[in-house]
């Protein structure tokens, strides 16, 4: 989607979000993409299979992930899984929220409603 500005789809829901950060390093399937999330959040977000899938899809759509027609994972013979990638539009989106919530995150401190950065 080269001719759509990136900013057009912030803020992105929470569930992209993490699934585009899960991306972000590696080519991942729908149940690797749900326990990158668990794990990095300690928890406190797990991704249910209906907003994993519900999103997936309409991040293709968008053209901010693409499913990749074979397997990464040589080790792993379970024809059944899908693998996604980060595109390079869905990194400059990802890069785009980061930077909203960076900029969210620092009127906070401004204002002093958060305090001690980190």
């Amino acid at each position: 989607m080269p001719n759509v500005n990136p900013e057009s789809l912030l803020p992105l829901p929470t569930a992209e979000f993490h699934i585009l950060i899960a991306l972000a390093g590696k080519d991942r399937h729908g149940y690797s993409i749900m326990q990158d999330t668990a794990a990095r959040t300690g928890g406190k977000v797990e991704l249910s299979p209906g907003t994993l899938y519900s999103s997936i899809r309409r991040m293709l759509e968008q053209g901010l992930i693409q499913e990749l027609s074979g397997n990464p994972e040589p080790e792993n013979t379970d024809q059944r899984r899908r693998y996604y990638r980060l595109t390079r539009f869905g990194r400059r989106v990802a890069e785009a929220e980061a930077g909203r919530l960076r900029s969210l995150l620092n009127q906070a401190w401004a204002t002093g409603l958060v305090t001690g950065r980190p």
